[in-house]
C-alpha cells in the first residue's frame, strides 16, 4: 500500500466540495493549484477562486500559475514530490504536467463518460432532457475528457431539477467517487476501461450568450429544459418587447403546461401576480426572472413595478 502525496487542481465551488472531502479523509495534500486572481464585475475588483479561498483557510500550499508550461512553475510542482494529481474543473493540462506523478493524474468529470465531454456537462444533460447522469473518474490523456475510466456512478435527474440542484448532488456523489478512486489507487487495485467512440456521443459545449438565448420556435418542453438547465447560472435569456420598450430578461424558473391555443408564439400575458408566455404547444408560466438593472425577482414582485400591454412579446 503506497501512501499518497496529492496535488489537487481545481477552480470553482464544485472543486471545493471534492477538495474538502479529500482533506476531511486525512489524505496528505502537498499542494493546491488554482487559477490566478483576476478582476471581475463592474468595479473590476480582484476576485479569487473558490478553491484558493478554501486552500488559504486550511493553510495548504497554493500555486496560481498563469502558464502551466513555465519552467519556474514546473520546477515548483516537481519539488512538491507528489505521487498523484487529482483534477476537478480545471483547465487542460500539458503532458509535462499530467505525466509528472508516478501514479498518474486523474480527473473527476460530472457526466457518465463518454457522454458530455466538455465544459458544461451538468447544464447540457438537463438542457437535452436527460433523465440520468452521473460522475466519472478517469486518468488524463492528451485530449479533453477521453482518458481511461476508473469509476462511474449514476444518478437520476428530477423532472423539475435545476442545474444548481443537480450540481450540489453531483458534488456529493463526486466526493464519494473520488475517495473510492483514491482507495483503489492507494492499494494498487485501480482498473480502467477505455472509452469507446460512437456517433451518439453528445458534447457539453461551453456556454455562451448565443446558446443561452431562448428560441421561441422550440417546443415548450425544450424551452423549460433550457431554463432549468441554465439556472441559477448563467441563466436563460430572451428579449421582451412592449411598444417602445425592449428589455433583455433572464428567466430563472418556470413551469410548462402543454395546451392548444390560438395566440402568437411569444405572447406575454399577466394576471396581478403571474406572468405567462405562449409557446407553439402550450404556455410557460414564469416564476422567477430578472430585468436589466434590477435584482432577481419573483413574478409577483416584478409586476408591482411593471405593467405589460396586450402587445408585449418575447423574441
Amino acid at each position: 500500500m503506497e501512501k499518497l502525496r496529492i496535488v489537487f487542481m481545481g477552480t470553482p465551488d464544485f472543486a471545493v466540495g471534492i477538495l474538502d472531502t479529500i482533506y476531511q479523509n486525512n489524505y496528505e495534500i502537498v499542494g493546491v493549484i488554482t487559477a490566478p486572481d483576476k478582476p471581475a464585475g463592474r468595479g473590476q475588483k480582484v476576485s479569487t477562486s473558490a478553491v484558493k479561498e478554501y486552500a488559504v483557510s486550511k493553510n495548504l500550499r497554493l500555486l496560481q500559475p498563469t502558464n502551466l508550461k513555465a519552467e519556474d512553475f514546473l520546477a515548483e510542482l516537481k519539488s512538491l514530490d507528489a505521487n498523484l494529481q487529482v483534477v476537478v474543473a480545471f483547465r487542460m493540462l500539458p503532458e509535462v504536467v499530467w505525466k509528472m506523478p508516478k501514479l498518474g493524474t486523474f480527473n473527476l468529470h460530472a457526466s457518465l463518460l463518454p457522454q458530455y465531454r466538455g465544459a458544461a456537462p451538468i447544464n447540457w444533460a438537463i438542457i437535452n432532457g436527460e433523465t440520468k447522469t452521473g460522475v466519472t473518474t478517469f486518468f488524463i490523456d492528451d485530449k479533453i475528457d477521453t482518458g481511461a475510466m476508473i469509476l462511474s456512478k449514476e444518478t437520476s435527474i428530477g423532472a423539475n431539477e435545476s442545474a444548481g440542484e443537480l450540481h450540489d448532488r453531483l458534488m456529493q456523489l463526486g466526493s464519494e467517487t473520488v475517495i473510492e478512486t483514491l482507495q483503489l489507487i492507494e492499494k494498487g487495485e485501480a482498473t480502467t476501461t477505455i472509452q469507446t467512440e460512437n456517433p451518439a456521443i453528445k458534447t457539453a459545449y461551453k456556454l455562451n450568450k448565443d446558446n443561452c438565448k431562448i428560441d421561441w420556435s422550440q417546443s415548450g418542453t425544450a424551452i423549460f429544459n433550457l431554463i432549468r438547465g441554465l439556472s441559477p447560472y448563467p441563466a436563460a435569456w430572451t428579449y421582451i418587447k412592449d411598444g417602445e420598450n425592449e428589455w433583455n430578461v433572464k428567466i430563472y424558473a418556470a413551469s410548462f403546461e402543454e395546451k392548444v391555443h390560438i395566440d402568437a408564439v411569444g405572447k406575454v400575458s399577466t394576471t396581478k401576480k403571474e406572468i405567462f408566455i405562449t409557446t407553439k404547444d402550450g404556455v410557460l408560466k414564469v416564476t422567477s426572472l430578472q430585468f436589466p438593472g434590477k435584482k432577481r425577482m419573483l413574478a409577483h414582485e416584478l409586476l408591482n413595478g411593471i405593467t405589460f400591454s396586450e402587445n408585449a412579446i418575447a423574441l
